[in-house]
C-alpha cells in the first residue's frame, strides 16, 4: 500500500507547519519555540497571501461547532480516518488514481484529527477530543455577499484541508472518467472477439475450399 506514503508526507508537512505557527515546547528536551501570536499575520505575497495564525474549534475552512457536536465531529473523524483506511486496503490492487485521491483525503483527515483528539491535551487548554484546529493560509478573495455579510478574503485554512479538498475534488474526477474506460474496454473485447470469430469464420472456409 505504496499510497500511505502520500498520506504519512501529508501529516508529517500539516504538523510541522501547524507547529511551526502555533509553537510548542519540549521541556525534557529544553526545547522551546514561541510560534506567531495567535490573530498575528506575516505577508507573503502582499496582501494576496498572508499567514495568519487563528484556531478553528469546529470543521475546516473556519466553520465552527461546540459542546458535544464537537465530541462528535472529533469522533466521527476518527471512525472515517478508519473507514478510508480499510477501503484502501480493500481497494490496494486498484487504478492508482483512486488509491492516491483516497490517501490524499486520509492524510488530510488524521492532519487535522491530531489537532481536535490531542491539541488540547498537548497544549494544556481541553481535555481529549476538544482540540482546535490551527488555521493559517489567508488568502485574497474577490468580494462576494451572502444573506447580508460581505467576504473578501477565503477562509483561513491549513495543508489538511487543501489535501481533503483536491483528494475529493480527484475522486470525482477519476470516478467520472471510468465509465469512459469501462466502455472503451467492453468496445475492445467486443472487437477482439468479432476478429476472432471473423478468422475462425476464414479458417473454416479454406478448410472447407
Amino acid at each position: 500500500m505504496r499510497a500511505l506514503y502520500i498520506s504519512l508526507f501529508l501529516v508529517i508537512a500539516d504538523q510541522i507547519t501547524k507547529l511551526s505557527v502555533k509553537g510548542f515546547s519540549i521541556p525534557f528536551l529544553k526545547v522551546h519555540y514561541d510560534g506567531m501570536a495567535m490573530g498575528s499575520s506575516i505577508d507573503v505575497l502582499g496582501s494576496f497571501l498572508r499567514l495568519t495564525y487563528v484556531e478553528n474549534p469546529g470543521m475546516a475552512f473556519g466553520i465552527e461547532l461546540g459542546g458535544v457536536y464537537k465530541f462528535f465531529l472529533s469522533l466521527f473523524s476518527v471512525l472515517a480516518s478508519i473507514g478510508i483506511l480499510y477501503y484502501m486496503y480493500r481497494i490496494r490492487n486498484e487504478k492508482f488514481m483512486m488509491r492516491l485521491s483516497l490517501a490524499m483525503i486520509l492524510g488530510g483527515a488524521v492532519g487535522n484529527l491530531i489537532d481536535r483528539v490531542f491539541y488540547g491535551v498537548f497544549f494544556d487548554y481541553a481535555p481529549l477530543f476538544y482540540g482546535r484546529v490551527v488555521d493559517f493560509f489567508d488568502m485574497d478573495f474577490f468580494k462576494v455577499s451572502v444573506l447580508g455579510h460581505t467576504y473578501d478574503r477565503f477562509p483561513i485554512f491549513n495543508i489538511a484541508d487543501v489535501a481533503v479538498s483536491l483528494g475529493v475534488l480527484l475522486l470525482i474526477i477519476s470516478h467520472g472518467k471510468e465509465p469512459e474506460k469501462e466502455k472503451q474496454t467492453e468496445l475492445t473485447e467486443l472487437t477482439d472477439k468479432n476478429e476472432e470469430l471473423n478468422e475462425q469464420s476464414d479458417n473454416r472456409k479454406e478448410t472447407q475450399l
